[in-house]
């Protein structure tokens, strides 16, 4: 199932604050990149966005409520607790939604960067 096109739309507008922003394919949903190569946030194909997050930010997503991400594989649930869901209060409130994206910053350009450094020595 593919993410809603008005829905990546209004996305765009939460966190048009991190401009520019870019989209990109990602499992069965989308992926939301700033700063090049950052991605900072994932619509899954559900529609609900999940935020990176870290052992620093982790945290306040969970006293706001947010859920890991989780998917079924070989009838086991996984949950990948490095992408939790935007709490809902910020889903229409561009200005809550950015600051949970400068949150989610940092835990961000970390994972880029180590995927430069990996992509570098592969080059090696």
């Amino acid at each position: 199932m593919a993410v809603d096109p008005d829905f990546l739309d209004h996305v765009r507008d939460l966190f048009s604050g991190l401009a520019p922003l870019r989209m990109g394919r990602m499992f069965s949903g989308v992926a939301v990149y700033t700063e090049d190569d950052v991605m900072f946030a994932m619509i899954a194909a559900s529609g609900t966005i999940y935020m990176k997050t870290d052992a620093t930010s982790q945290p306040a997503y969970l006293a706001a409520g947010a859920t890991p991400f989780t998917y079924t594989k070989a009838a086991s649930t996984q949950q990948i607790t490095s992408l939790m869901s935007l709490p809902d209060t910020a889903l229409d409130d561009p200005e809550e939604a950015l600051s949970w994206a400068r949150l989610s910053l940092p835990a961000a350009r970390a994972a880029a960067l180590e995927k430069r450094r990996t992509k570098a020595r592969r080059r090696k």
